[in-house]
């Protein structure tokens, strides 16, 4: 089946859904420069030992090997800008054929493309918390320190080390966030999961919780994943192309 049939069964989905959500993973962000976390050459797990450097643990004993391995990410994050996928998401809410996008990525890119409910699974660098008082603050002394300064930023209040709330391994999901994307799974009746692997618990999850709870699925991700064969329709292109593509169809006056 060609490219352009398998967006025009998508169109059908979106337009017939009567609450369709979005589930999206790094490969929505790899247009926009930021590498995602395990594709080969350019993953940045590759790069080190990630039980070591980017996991709870590894942060409380060595905070300064966690911000020299995440201080490339962050200027790669807050240089980049939204990509063609990113504003085609934005465009499907606007026009009402999205509720909500449940995303695994830190990135805030959905949020500076024009969608406006981001379900973040994973956190964010807008806010960073003291590991020792546990006084939020904003994500911005973490971002200027990292941008401008070497070794460790600290906590304005008690002098402990800052962490930005995104969650590292060995950490709980946020739990708004993460009560909120079972909500929305559950309720919803088109789940359009775009650049992501389905690798990574528990987000891989939600599709087959949505898809327990009656809803259709829609794949869009470069390389084929272990939900291909049940996904309603499944694309396995650019998310770039794909998703401009597909946000201008469901659209299109009929």
């Amino acid at each position: 089946m060609e490219m352009h049939e398998r967006i025009s069964l998508a169109t059908a989905l979106l337009r017939e859904a009567r609450y369709p959500i979005a589930l999206t993973g790094a490969g929505i962000s790899t247009p926009s420069g930021i590498p995602d976390f395990r594709s080969e050459g350019s993953g940045l797990w590759e790069r080190v030992d990630s039980t070591q450097v980017a996991s709870f643990s590894g942060f409380r004993s060595r905070p300064d090997a966690f911000y020299r391995w995440i201080r490339p990410m962050v200027q790669m994050v807050t240089s980049a800008s939204p990509n063609a996928a990113h504003r085609a998401i934005a465009e499907m809410e606007k026009n009402g054929r999205l509720r909500a996008v449940i995303t695994q990525n830190i990135d805030n890119l959905h949020t500076r493309a024009g969608s406006h409910r981001v379900i973040e699974l994973h956190g964010h660098f807008r806010t960073a918390t003291c590991i020792r008082c546990y006084q939020s603050v904003g994500g911005t002394i973490v971002i200027d320190f990292l941008q401008n300064q070497e070794g460790v930023p600290i906590c304005p209040g008690c002098g402990g080390v800052l962490k930005p709330d995104i969650v590292l391994m060995g950490e709980q999901l946020p739990y708004a966030a993460a009560q909120a994307a079972l909500s929305e799974a559950r309720r919803c009746d088109v789940m359009l999961i775009a650049g992501t692997s389905l690798l990574v618990e528990p987000a891989a999850s939600l599709p087959v919780l949505a898809q327990k709870c009656g809803a259709r699925l829609i794949l869009v991700n470069l390389q084929p994943t272990e939900m291909d064969q049940v996904a309603d329709v499944v694309v396995n292109e650019d998310v770039a192309v794909v998703l401009p593509l597909l946000a201008a169809s469901v659209s299109r006056v009929q």
